[in-house]
């Protein structure tokens, strides 16, 4: 019986779209933060010089906000991966058990 509910899901087209989405969004957005992250680590050891100036009269420099930033990257793109899969995969999941369970 259980063999079978796992064939039956395999075989349906709306669980290979729900991977290939999936799969393929997942990496889009590992690739953006992976650019993020390790563009702010070269930058740490290449030009400590352009994070050490300072940004006005005062003492910050632009290493705040450029670490700033990429703290605020990493929520934002958990937040738009959270959005897409409240609404598209967990569409998808539900058409899947639905025709799985008939």
């Amino acid at each position: 019986m259980h063999d079978d509910m796992v064939q039956k899901i395999k075989s349906d087209p709306n669980y290979r779209k729900l991977v290939n989405a999936r799969s393929g969004f997942g990496w889009i957005l590992t690739w953006c933060m992976m650019a993020v992250y390790y563009g702010f680590i070269l930058l740490i050891a290449f030009n400590k010089e352009l994070l050490a100036t300072k940004t006005g009269v005062g003492v910050t420099t632009w290493g705040i906000p450029i670490g700033l930033f990429v703290i605020v990257f990493t929520v934002i793109v958990t937040g738009v991966y959270v959005r897409r899969a409240n609404g598209q995969f967990d569409e998808l999941t539900a058409a899947i058990v639905l025709k799985a369970k008939s």
